[in-house]
């Protein structure tokens, strides 16, 4: 699986990406990847990488890090 889930520049798109994609990325481990999906499924697709900070776990530093490797 994982077609679509990154763009050209090997970034990960946040709106269709798997725990497991979501895990590879800098900071992100089981919990953090299990609170993107469940942000995602609440609230439906990000609409911009900002929106991580809602997340439980995403702080603006965590976000700093994220901030060039993942799209919307």
């Amino acid at each position: 699986g994982g077609a679509g889930a990154s763009d050209p520049a090997g970034k990960i798109n946040i709106n269709s990406a798997t725990s497991e994609q979501l895990e590879q990325l800098p900071g992100v481990g089981e919990v953090t990847a299990a609170n993107i999906l469940a942000w995602r499924e609440r609230n439906g697709p990000f609409t911009a990488v900002e929106q991580l900070r809602e997340v439980d776990g995403i702080g603006e530093r965590r976000l700093a890090q994220l901030r060039d490797r993942v799209v919307v």
